[in-house]
């Protein structure tokens, strides 16, 4: 098996509780690993260009050029300007949910209640709405700016007639998922509830996160190779990094 990263120790680690919100610029050549603590986690992702906000990931298109309704090892995330943002190069999980949307204010409302800070302190709760809110608000971004999210760890079904439902428990504690950056993406994450959760009571699940240095991109890679799409998707951020520092790092031969 290719080695995906290049040494065991992370270069940064931390845990990010249930119930919270984070953000950071990862650079291309860095993989983000992510580990579900306890069992249960819906990690929600969000994914912008910093360079330009207005390319962020795009769903259908991530899910239509590589025909699949869930997302796994091998697969590849996309944005609306046909660049890869990143490759799911590892993946203990084999489905996380593309299509479950977001945790709103009103959902949370009705099926949780509200725990505002004043009263419950840190047992407070929020909606992913409003996590994903505060880490828009740090990169001048809006409501309006808001996309189609991720919900990593979490699985939703669907039966022959086209009807969804939420699998409970499909994430084991240790459970993990690696994503290796392609460009330098600006990833907005929360550890708040999916919105089809079943539990009784607001579930807070832990998610660890991990950086790490990448390999090298080899011309064998799983997720390159995958599929033609993937590979004009590496030719079009092989373009996109021409003449600039990091087309010098992290890249190989022609991927066409």
């Amino acid at each position: 098996m290719t080695k995906q990263i290049t040494a065991s120790k992370p270069l940064y680690e931390d845990t990010l509780p249930g119930g919270a919100h984070w953000s950071m610029v990862i650079r291309k050549g860095t993989t983000l690993r992510l580990i579900d603590q306890q069992g249960g986690a819906n990690l929600a992702m969000m994914l912008y260009n910093p360079s330009e906000k207005l390319e962020r990931y795009n769903a259908p298109d991530t899910l239509k050029c590589q025909h699949t309704f869930k997302l796994t090892k091998g697969h590849c995330l996309y944005s609306d300007m046909g660049h890869i943002f990143c490759s799911i190069v590892d993946d203990s999980l084999g489905w996380h949910d593309t299509v479950g949307g977001n945790l709103s204010n009103k959902l949370m409302a009705k099926k949780w209640g509200i725990k505002n800070y004043q009263d419950n302190r840190n047992d407070w709760t929020i909606s992913g709405d409003h996590a994903f809110m505060v880490e828009l608000a740090k990169y001048g971004l809006t409501k309006r700016d808001m996309a189609a999210n991720l919900n990593l760890f979490s699985k939703v079904a669907t039966d022959d007639d086209g009807n969804l439902s939420f699998v409970d428990n499909h994430s084991k504690a240790g459970d993990f998922i690696d994503l290796r950056f392609e460009m330098d993406t600006l990833v907005l994450l929360h550890t708040c509830p999916h919105p089809m959760n079943t539990a009784t009571e607001y579930p807070k699940k832990p998610v660890t996160f991990q950086l790490h240095q990448s390999a090298p991109l080899s011309e064998n890679d799983e997720c390159m190779n995958a599929c033609a799409e993937n590979q004009r998707g590496f030719k079009n951020n092989m373009l996109y990094y021409i003449g600039s520092h990091a087309d010098a790092c992290c890249t190989t031969g022609d991927p066409a």
